[in-house]
């Protein structure tokens, strides 16, 4: 099993756009998912990706202001905009990563003599 961690606390802002100042306009994700299965060391297998995703603020009918934001929100608003199918492959590429460490299909030796 595979356990996905969105990170969406980094984001750039307008900081002014209309009445409302400190606009989301802009997510840096990291989405980091974590296997239960264990590597030789006893840690869990896990894998990364990043990426940015850029919100549509032309029409913000439920303002929230930057201090009242938390990860949670930014995450809805980044999955929105990615889309159920974008999350899905975000982080089906997570579980394949995951899935290559825990089963390589190739690895990298060196030549002794």
């Amino acid at each position: 099993m595979i356990t996905y961690n969105w990170n969406c606390k980094t984001v750039d802002v307008y900081p002014l756009d209309g009445e409302n100042t400190d606009v989301v306009y802009n997510v840096h994700w990291i989405v980091t998912g974590s296997s239960s299965e264990l590597d030789p060391e006893g840690n869990a297998y896990s894998a990364t990706n990043i990426g940015t995703q850029q919100l549509n603020v032309s029409d913000i009918t439920d303002f929230i202001p930057f201090e009242d934001l938390t990860n949670e929100i930014a995450i809805s608003w980044t999955q929105a905009a990615i889309g159920s199918e974008g999350v899905t492959s975000i982080e089906d590429n997570i579980a394949n990563a995951i899935a290559d460490k825990i089963t390589p299909t190739s690895i990298t030796m060196e030549i002794t003599g």
